[in-house]
């Protein structure tokens, strides 16, 4: 069926008549012009893509009238030009395309169906360590063991990249995808079949948002979703709702883009923006660089919004220009978006949309600031770190409470480094770590550490060698613009030496401690301390002997990596003596914005994109050299510990299954708020004593060979027991912290995963207890396999984080969610209950479903399926079984 949009078709360029573009301001309609930038892109997708079949003329009608359908609960459907996964979540994606091509050749179909329609591409990122740090070869050496442990992953993602068309790889040492995506990556506008249009991306991270800063609507969506994008099935969406966030005044001068963002990811949690957009307007924008509002974008999941969107204006179009791209390509992007009205100029008010609600900031207000010591949301200013810190040392165990007894807060643990006597206490810094897209893509920031490294240099200062210090770069244009400033000399020689391109510390890939330095956090019940520059510091991600983690801007990392603690007043405290015992403050170093700007015009120029990211593809020997099968099927490797056939198509027929109630089912875990993905599926440390420790160790590796669970998402067996592995899990059935439950049969206290095998093995299914905000945190697919394959079925919680909710959905668990005003303290439910989910024949999106325990009571819970399509999806056992069925008929 043709598009009835066809009408509003014209060319960009009359000399160019074959490019076209659908010109909405064609439309003639008032209420287009109201519409909030980020809600136009959506339409703009829902016409092009307007067929009768994946798109309808009322979605079209339903997206215009956004002011009064975004309350309605109104389902949209939406196609994203393009999809950006890293490998701890490409592996398990192309390891199911794989499977699925198993499946569907056994169904009687062309496996050869199951190939990405949607461009993709794959940034590896996540598989450098910090291994070696502090030595002017540690970037060689991480790269080395990187290819070493990971060379079957990386053979494995080459034949990927053969067998399917449209996914790109891009090599490990390249750089963190969402800087790789905004500076390399992004069109801003797509140039693709005879049209332009909006560029849009999803991402199997949830920090894809970084995107929004350069006006290219972007988010986070589970690896089974964007799996099914690429597939070129459209998103459903529920319509959302869009808070304008306005922004006004200009920052004090020594505020950093990363004090911006920890002070808006505190205000929007406490605003509560959880599945909505926020747009950012307002004439304060025009006060942020590109790099500025990416920084802002980036943590957009941690302040828990769908999308965090800045529309183009004339700042993101020289941003294009200063990155390198095509000049006559940009000045086509900036045409097209004059022509439909999307090129915003933020000083003037009469173009500012029609929000669902506003809120508002006065940059001026901002002061600098540090985030902890356990969620991204609990700002601290600076002057109120060291008591703030002194406070959670005392108080209650949680977010912000260790609950170490008073007479042990002074307690001081001395031990022997290197030949050199030293003493560690609560609040010592052990990791400091330059790390993460969040905050190495803004020249401001890297350039401000830098030329801080410079002055405490020549004043004399020193970092403690005992200090894990590390600068990991999102792309290799950063080293480049250091370099040629003159500012890395100075980084090295406080310990910041590049290890490595890639996110290493942020998530977790942080290496081991010197065995001294371990031994007395252990011998003292210490609180050491963990600075990085990252987006989130929940317990346990970083490094297991850090249970304190602050973020802060890359200057400050340096700053509390000189003092050697977070117990400092920078005000009142110097952060150290130099030689000539002159005391030397932070406000002596810190360096002005007129001092950053001046370096950053001087050394951050397009030439250094353009020779970094024209040889992206190539320049790395040791991916060039590896050798891949051609097969177009996989051939798997039983022996293999990284890469194996998942069992989840196992036995799927062309017919569907109707979904049965789910009867006397046992609660395998009860958890409190906030439970992260990184509680759920932990990507770090494969704990020796654990159940993943067990099998590998019983398929012959040691446990320098272990790698991490983030490297081993391509293997079920590993995935399925590090489910709920997280050191810091805390679990209500057991009275202290740590990856275990009570096997209720038996009464045995056991680890999570030999539990669940016990249930599964009496045929008892499983249920989660959880309270709000489960599932925050990265987009982590294995947060939802795991659960899965150990027969979990359903989790019944106060509320979730938009993306597992998605990824439950997309493996066929249940995401159910207490009513209003109830949770398991209100209806008195222990977790020792037995569950009976009553599944009604006829399922609508969001009905009640009736559930009854063993102990006779009875109550309500909503289940949440938010769509028909999510419906559908969940009566054929999941989304990839969905387009498995698809496919083959």
């Amino acid at each position: 069926m043709s598009n009835p949009f066809v009408r509003i078709v014209e060319p960009l360029d009359p000399k160019q008549p074959l490019k076209k573009f659908f010109n909405l301001s064609k439309l003639e309609d008032a209420r287009y012009a109201r519409l909030p930038f980020s809600i136009r892109i959506l339409l703009e997708a829902a016409i092009r893509n307007c067929d009768e079949f994946l798109v309808k003329k009322e979605d079209v009608e339903n997206i215009l009238n956004w002011k009064v359908m975004q309350h309605k609960n109104v389902e949209v459907p939406f196609k994203p030009a393009r999809v950006i996964l890293q490998d701890f979540t490409g592996v398990p994606a192309v390891v199911d395309f794989a499977a699925m091509r198993d499946a569907v050749k056994k169904l009687g179909g062309d496996p050869e169906n199951i190939n990405p329609i949607c461009p993709a591409d794959l940034v590896i990122d996540h598989s450098i360590q910090v291994d070696f740090n502090r030595q002017s070869d540690s970037l060689q050496k991480n790269q080395d063991l990187e290819f070493e442990r990971n060379k079957e992953r990386f053979e494995f993602l080459k034949w990927g990249s053969q067998a399917f068309k449209n996914l790109r790889i891009i090599p490990p040492g390249s750089g963190i995808i969402h800087q790789v995506n905004l500076e390399y990556l992004a069109r801003v506008v797509m140039d693709q079949d005879g049209y332009y249009y909006p560029d849009s991306v999803v991402g199997t991270d949830s920090h894809t948002t970084m995107i929004d800063g350069l006006g290219v609507l972007g988010w986070g969506v589970g690896g089974i979703e964007a799996e099914a994008v690429m597939l070129g099935q459209p998103i459903s969406m529920v319509l959302p709702e869009v808070v304008g966030y306005k922004l006004v005044g200009n920052p004090q001068p020594l505020v950093t883009s990363t004090d911006i963002v920890l002070t808006i990811t505190k205000h929007l949690r406490q605003v509560g923006v959880v599945g909505k957009f926020v747009e950012f307007f307002g004439p304060g924008v025009a006060q942020l660089s590109i790099a500025d509002r990416a920084t802002i974008a980036n943590m957009c999941p941690e302040y828990g919004a769908t999308a965090a969107y800045f529309p183009v204006d004339d700042i993101s179009i020289g941003y294009l220009i200063q990155t390198g791209r095509d000049k006559e390509k940009v000045m086509c992007t900036k045409r097209y978006l004059e022509a439909v009205g999307m090129l915003r100029d933020f000083k003037n008010s009469s173009q500012d949309p029609e929000f669902t609600q506003v809120v508002e900031l006065d940059l001026h207000t901002v002061v600098p600031c540090c985030s902890g010591p356990k969620r991204p949301q609990d700002k601290v200013a600076v002057s109120d770190m060291k008591k703030d810190f002194e406070t959670c040392l005392g108080a209650k165990q949680g977010f912000k409470g260790f609950q170490i007894a008073p007479d042990r807060h002074n307690s001081i643990v001395k031990f022997n480094f290197e030949g050199c006597d030293f003493e560690l206490a609560h609040g010592s810094v052990v990791i400091a770590a330059i790390t993460s897209c969040t905050n190495t893509s803004n020249p401001s920031v890297m350039l401000g550490a830098g030329l801080l490294a410079k002055k405490a240099v020549e004043a004399g200062l020193s970092v403690k060698p005992y200090i894990k210090t590390s600068l990991s770069p999102g792309s290799g244009v950063v080293t480049y613009y250091l370099r040629e400033s003159g500012v890395m000399p100075y980084l090295s020689q406080l310990g910041f030496d590049v290890v490595g391109y890639g996110c290493m510390t942020c998530i977790g890939n942080s290496g081991p401690l010197p065995e001294s330095v371990v031994e007395a956090i252990t011998q003292g019940d210490l609180v050491a301390v963990g600075v990085l520059s990252g987006n989130r510091n929940f317990e346990g991600r970083v490094h297991p002997n850090t249970r304190a983690n602050y973020l802060a801007s890359p200057p400050l990392v340096i700053a509390y990596a000189i003092a050697g603690t977070i117990r400092i007043d920078f005000e009142k405290e110097p952060l150290g003596i130099n030689a000539s015992g002159k005391k030397i403050f932070l406000k002596d170093i810190w360096p002005t914005r007129n001092e950053i700007q001046a370096v950053e015009r001087q050394f951050v120029i397009p030439g250094m994109f353009k020779e970094v990211y024209e040889k992206i593809e190539t320049v790395n020997k040791a991916w060039n050299a590896l050798d891949a099968p051609s097969d177009k099927l996989y051939r798997w490797n039983p022996k293999s510990t990284y890469i194996k056939s998942p069992p989840f198509f196992d036995g799927l027929t062309l017919a569907l299954q109707t979904p049965k109630t789910i009867e006397d089912a046992y609660v395998l875990l009860s958890f409190g708020d906030s439970v992260t993905t990184d509680h759920i599926s932990p990507a770090g440390n494969i704990a020796r004593n654990s159940p993943a420790a067990r099998y590998l160790t019983s398929r012959g590796l040691t446990p320098r060979e272990f790698n991490s669970y983030g490297s081993r998402r391509g293997n079920d067996a590993v995935m399925a027991r590090g489910t709920f592995a997280n050191i810091r899990l805390v679990n209500k059935f057991i009275d202290k912290q740590g990856p275990q439950t009570i096997h209720f049969p038996s009464g045995e206290i056991l680890d999570v995963f030999d539990a669940a095998e016990r249930y599964k093995q009496a045929g008892h299914p499983l249920i989660v207890l959880a309270g709000k905000e489960y599932g925050a945190g990265s987009s982590r697919d294995w947060a939802a396999k795991g659960p899965f394959l150990l027969g979990v079925k359903a989790v019944l919680a106060e509320s979730y984080e938009r993306i597992h909710r998605s990824n439950l959905v997309g493996m066929g668990v249940i995401p159910l969610q207490y009513l209003p005003g109830e949770d398991a303290g209100t209806l008195g439910l222990t977790g020792r209950e037995r569950y009976t989910i009553i599944i009604p024949e006829k399922l609508k999106p969001q009905m009640n479903v009736q559930i009854k325990l063993d102990t006779g009571k009875t109550f309500h819970a909503i289940m949440r399926f938010d769509t028909d399509v999510e419906l559908t999806y969940f009566h054929n056992g999941g989304i990839l079984n969905y387009m498995i069925r698809k496919m083959a008929s």
